[in-house]
């Protein structure tokens, strides 16, 4: 019988293994393809030879390194971070498994230090730092919620609770903002910004994220084990001797640090911390140790996707953001017929 598990688990291992390798084979090449379509084609012979060091023209260069490569680094980590979050949440709150990474109110925080800072002037570096730390407010204000009025095992429930009371205030705020916005000159550019947006992402953007996005992934990694006991409910949990509030703590730290830095950077793209970690479930199981970078290469691929649809198939770029919810709500309904069947 012992036998008969190991060979189980070592074919679901290998199974797991070679489904995370051919996710990152297909996010190499969305990677170069990505790079090369777009209102200029740029052959990928030339992309080659640009990278290893061969003479291009002024203007393929131009085109490949300042405006297509930091928007494909930063639609891999956006992408990557906000399933990862996503993710994160779903493992942390496994009887509620229709969660995203705003559910604590990040992105609605996030979205409103952004409109504040367009409305006051202020610089990108300035919009960005005031969406960042509006959006550590509010998950601060609401675990603040829940910790004040929680008790026992409603504490996950007043979490949530408390992630849409605040996602609703910071809504509201954004429409104050708005509505006090001059309408020729900063009304649009807070609208456009809400909707999403990759088109003004930057070398130096990409570097910035890059530093909390690998921290925090090493620290989904590392708590993955805790995470496959977590998801199997919480006085489970505390039976089988893990610490589920400290845990909760790291995923919620991390998770929220991923999609505020995420939001700052492009604007509000709903739907892929919801979709995608589901989706990658269905392709590689509930393991979190497999899970987890799964979702985040999975991720990055379908933002690749959205980002070059809304750029190359209109005469007129498409906000990232309605693109992404048009393509996650059929994906919805369909994880709603499976409800249940388990998830």
């Amino acid at each position: 019988m012992a036998s008969s598990e190991i060979a189980v688990y070592e074919h679901e291992s290998r199974r797991a293994l070679g489904t995370l390798l051919a996710l990152l084979a297909i996010l190499l090449v969305g990677i170069v393809l990505s790079l090369a379509v777009g209102r200029y084609y740029i052959p990928v012979r030339d992309i080659g030879k640009a990278f290893l060091g061969g003479e291009v023209s002024d203007k393929i260069a131009q085109v490949l390194f300042v405006v297509r490569l930091p928007r494909v680094l930063a639609a891999v980590l956006i992408g990557g971070a906000m399933s990862l979050s996503g993710a994160a949440y779903q493992g942390m709150t496994g009887e509620f498994p229709l969660v995203s990474p705003d559910i604590l109110g990040s992105s609605a925080g996030a979205g409103f230090g952004a409109a504040v800072g367009i409305l006051l002037s202020f610089s990108v570096a300035g919009v960005k730092t005031s969406s960042f730390v509006c959006g550590i407010l509010a998950v601060s204000l609401t675990w603040f919620i829940s910790q004040r009025f929680g008790k026992g095992s409603d504490n996950l429930f007043l979490l949530i609770l408390g992630g849409i009371i605040v996602s609703n205030l910071f809504q509201s705020l954004i429409s104050l903002v708005k509505y006090a916005a001059d309408p020729t000159d900063k009304l649009p550019a807070i609208t456009f910004w809400l909707m999403g947006s990759l088109s003004k992402a930057t070398m130096q953007d990409v570097k910035i994220m890059l530093v909390p996005f690998a921290v925090c992934t090493g620290i989904l990694i590392f708590c993955s084990g805790q995470l496959n006991i977590l998801a199997l409910g919480d006085e489970e949990a505390k039976t089988l001797g893990v610490n589920t509030v400290l845990l909760q703590g790291f995923v919620i730290v991390t998770a929220t640090v991923l999609t505020a830095f995420s939001v700052s950077f492009c604007g509000m793209i709903g739907w892929v911390g919801l979709v995608v970690p589901h989706l990658a479930r269905m392709m590689i199981g509930p393991n979190f140790k497999y899970l987890i970078p799964a979702s985040a290469l999975l991720g990055s691929s379908y933002l690749l996707i959205m980002d070059g649809f809304c750029r190359s198939v209109f005469a007129v770029e498409i906000p990232l953001g309605i693109v992404t919810s048009l393509a996650g709500l059929p994906f919805f309904l369909y994880l709603l017929t499976r409800q249940n069947k388990g998830w």
